[in-house]
């Protein structure tokens, strides 16, 4: 059964808010919810059953990175190795479309960092929906873009997606339209800004 709550996209009621929240800390709950650069699919750190189940929703190797999504540059700053030259980048770019690759620290479970390179992809979205979510859970979600297997292209229409995630997820947050555009994904971990994939957020 996959509950449809319609949140207001600028207004977030906390009653919704705190329903979604709930799902999220019950073990394997998955949610999708709506960001500044399209809808993605979420769930509480470190919950290996609901991340098995995105994986198997999105058709996933065990090599695919899953993004950190942070309420803000100070959380984000105790899962990622943040010196002042990509703090002040970071400051710039956030919240928005950004995907960030940065090293990680202690904090982030080891099978969500790159297994050679010890990285992980943050990004602070800039979208009250999720901020609220977040802020609510206290903590970041594990996340991944929507984008359904064989697919090319992200569903916009919230009709549309609840249609093709019934049955899948717990939680389909109804935010209306938003982006069909993936993050643009900066990776920061040597110091130097190379750009990864041009999306949404754009490049500098």
């Amino acid at each position: 059964m996959t509950q449809r709550l319609h949140i207001h996209p600028t207004h977030p009621q906390e009653r919704l808010v705190a329903q979604t929240v709930e799902v999220l800390k019950q073990s394997g709950g998955v949610i999708a919810y709506p960001t500044d650069s399209g809808y993605a699919l979420g769930c509480s750190l470190g919950d290996k059953e609901a991340l098995e189940r995105i994986k198997k929703l999105r058709d996933l190797d065990k090599h695919h990175n899953f993004t950190l999504v942070c309420q803000n540059l100070s959380e984000l700053g105790m899962y990622a190795r943040v010196n002042n030259t990509v703090f002040r980048i970071l400051k710039a770019h956030t919240p928005g479309p950004y995907t960030f690759i940065l090293e990680a620290t202690n904090e982030v479970p080891r099978r969500l960092q790159h297994p050679k390179k010890k990285t992980v992809g943050v990004r602070v979205p800039d979208n009250a929906i999720a901020l609220a979510i977040l802020s609510a859970l206290g903590e970041p979600l594990m996340s991944v873009t929507l984008l359904f297997p064989g697919k090319n292209t992200m569903l916009a229409d919230p009709d549309e997606i609840y249609e093709c995630l019934k049955g899948k997820v717990d939680v389909m947050v109804d935010g209306g339209a938003c982006g069909i555009e993936p993050t643009t994904v900066i990776d920061l971990a040597t110091g130097m800004a190379e750009v990864v994939r041009v999306g949404k957020g754009p490049v500098f």
